[in-house]
């Protein structure tokens, strides 16, 4: 290890680095990103900064011999190349923010006195040709699909590639990083671009270690990578079943010759299209711990011994391995471990084709687990999607592993409908009574699922029965009528939900199929603006004269009551001044001068906004009215207006005066 502190400018003379495929991508976020910029920006000029270890691998000629582009620099030139074992992070944020700034200094500017080509000469490629073939200084390896997001959207450079670029999640975080340094310097001067740098390339100081070629870099790399932002399962499990595939060594015959080295391709390949499917949607990147856990499950428990509270109770003992990630201990401390290759003894070694057909897993699993949560790319039925894009609204964690089972063994599709149908419906009902359908447990079934004992028609027919057990049962009305109690139904956990659907409703009763309420936005709350999305229309703080006269008669229980029932609640579709809440209903219905109110939002709101005025029996009537269409949305029977006034909760209102209500 080199005692002296180097500056990024040395580290970069004659050496060439390359991210290698054990490696994970670029992981950084907004917070490191936040304290790399601060970092810098807080440091005085001429004033160094302890950046940390760049530990690195001398890359074999093995290796560099299929390195085509680079081959010339290295032998020509005498560059040293190396593997990036741990800094990677931290080495690939400079390089962004280096060409952030020269793609913001203008041709015939310096920075230190060096030209902009000279500086690409130093820190991003070289050529031998007039740019015609590129090595690059800084990388991935060619067959990882940041390699050529790297090349192309980074550093904007034409690829010699005909094929689509690959987006995953890490890519998304490289895009993220070269924005987000765009936006920090848009508004720097010159002067102002050549000190950061400075600060960069010359201050920005650290120790390079080199590992010797007797010590594992794969152990090495699990164990330096848990500082920083740690590793994640899955891209631990990557780097052990690479650091596996070396394991095999060929015997005299030649045999795992060829099969490791198509092992360990086949790993990168089906790592690669997870981290494809898991960033693929950049509104909503998934969880790849998560999608772990549900993998491991279906794969691994239906074989994994159980526990003794589990043989008792005739259970799987799922959370064992939940539980603390103990998943994570089973896979890399007990199943996927170095002496299940190497020690001849054992009794259950792991083989190739082991190592193989797990990785396949993970490649064919990730797929389906991708569809569940973005249904719209998927070739699934209009009515599967629908079905699927209702249950994710209602973000219920433990029904993901039964529908990625589910859509893995593909049971006849009408059968899928139904059952989609069904899970909604109890999904939707567990939020108003949950302890119900506690002896319901859908990762369970999907493990047995997915193992072949259960059956699909077994699992349909338990979902069915447990809800209309509870629709029967004395609890679901009483349930039902404790939602207008308390924090009444704006303390609901589906409100939002509920309102969305009704939305849906009122929509399709119209002659267009606009949407005029958005799901991603509806489901936000951000509490540091003014931005509520379902308002009280008799508001919470009725402090204006207009509130008293129909209100006042009623005692303040009462009125409460009326604040936080069904019918008072209505969705909005875009953020209004919290003032506005608080203003008279005539107000709050809108103008045509001000274009602002009910009048001009979603299809709920318009309905609202139709009224001439807004009593506590035009909330028991829109109360009367959402609770039909619960009865028909949901197949439930609450009986007569009568029924229904009581659920609510509002009895004490005078029975005589009637509104008019839709017919169901």
């Amino acid at each position: 290890m080199q005692t002296e502190l180097i500056s990024l400018s040395k580290a970069f003379t004659e050496n060439l680095y390359r991210i290698p495929d054990y490696q994970r991508g670029y992981a950084w976020g907004l917070k490191q990103l936040k304290d790399f910029w601060n970092d810098i920006a807080q440091l005085p000029d001429r004033h160094n900064h302890y950046t940390g270890v760049l530990t690195l691998e001398a890359a074999p000629k093995s290796a560099t011999a299929t390195w085509e582009d680079d081959l010339w620099i290295i032998e020509a030139k005498n560059y040293q190349p190396h593997f990036v074992v741990d800094g990677q992070q931290r080495l690939t944020t400079a390089i962004i923010l280096i060409q952030v700034i020269l793609e913001a200094t203008q041709n015939g500017e310096t920075l230190n006195f060096d030209t902009k080509e000279e500086i690409q000469k130093r820190y991003i490629y070289l050529t031998k040709d007039g740019g015609i073939s590129r090595s690059y200084i800084f990388g991935y390896e060619k067959d990882n699909p940041s390699y050529e997001y790297l090349i192309t959207h980074i550093f904007q450079e034409q690829s010699d590639r005909h094929s689509t670029v690959e987006e995953t999640i890490y890519t998304k975080n490289l895009s993220f990083a070269k924005e987000y340094f765009q936006e920090k310097i848009k508004d720097y001067s010159a002067i102002e671009r050549e000190k950061l740098y400075t600060k960069i390339t010359q201050n920005l100081l650290f120790n390079v270690f080199t590992i010797r070629e007797d010590v594992d870099v794969f152990v090495t790399f699990e164990t330096m990578n848990n500082r920083g932002k740690p590793l994640s399962n899955l891209e631990l499990l990557k780097n052990r079943l690479i650091y596996l595939s070396t394991k095999f060594i060929p015997n005299q015959d030649g045999e795992h010759s060829h099969d490791r080295t198509k092992l360990r391709r086949t790993i990168n390949e089906c790592w690669k299209s997870a981290y494809h499917y898991l960033g693929k949607n950049k509104a909503r990147v998934l969880d790849d711990n998560f999608f772990l856990l549900v993998q491991f499950l279906m794969y691994f428990n239906v074989a994994l011994p159980r526990t003794e509270h589990a043989q008792a109770n005739n259970s799987l003992g799922l959370y064992k391995y939940k539980q603390e990630e103990g998943y994570k201990e089973y896979l890399l401390d007990e199943f996927f471990t170095a002496r299940r290759v190497t020690d001849a003894s054992i009794e259950n070694p792991l083989s190739v084709d082991a190592i193989y057909a797990y990785a396949k897993d993970i490649k064919d699993t990730v797929k389906v687990y991708h569809e569940i949560f973005n249904p719209e790319d998927s070739k699934l039925s209009g009515q599967e999607k629908m079905h699927l894009e209702r249950i994710g609204r209602l973000r219920n964690y433990d029904v993901i592993l039964l529908l990625t089972a589910m859509y893995k063994k593909k049971p006849p599709q009408a059968q899928r409908i139904s059952f989609l149908e069904q899970l909604e419906r109890m999904l939707f009902f567990r939020t108003i009574r949950s302890y119900h359908f506690h002896n319901i447990d859908l990762e369970e079934d999907g493990v047995l699922f997915i193992a072949g004992k259960k059956t699909f028609a077994e699992i349909v027919k338990s979902v069915s029965d447990c809800t209309e057990e509870f629709i029967k049962s004395k609890d679901f009305k009483e349930s039902i009528a404790n939602l207008g109690k308390g924090g009444g139904y704006y303390g609901w956990a589906a409100i939002r939900y509920f309102m969305f659907e009704y939305e849906q409703y009122l929509k399709s009763q119209t002659k267009t199929n606009r949407d005029k309420l958005s799901w991603e936005d509806f489901r936000k709350e951000n509490f540091k603006s003014d931005y509520v999305s379902v308002e009280h229309i008799y508001p919470q703080r009725a402090a204006h004269a207009s509130w008293n006269g129909a209100f006042s008669k009623y005692k303040i229980p009462q009125r409460n009551i009326l604040k936080n029932s069904i019918g008072n609640l209505v969705p909005l579709s875009i953020p209004k001044n919290s003032s506005l809440g608080n203003r008279p209903f005539v107000d709050k219905k809108g103008s045509r001068e001000q274009k602002v109110g009910y009048s001009y939002g979603c299809y709920s709101e318009i309905e609202v906004s139709h009224e001439d005025e807004w009593t506590p029996h035009h909330i028991l009537a829109r109360g009367l009215r959402l609770l039909n269409f619960m009865e028909d949305r949901w197949k439930v029977d609450f009986g007569t207006d009568r029924n229904k006034t009581d659920l609510l909760g509002l009895g004490f209102l005078d029975p005589t005066r009637k509104l008019k209500l839709p017919k169901k």
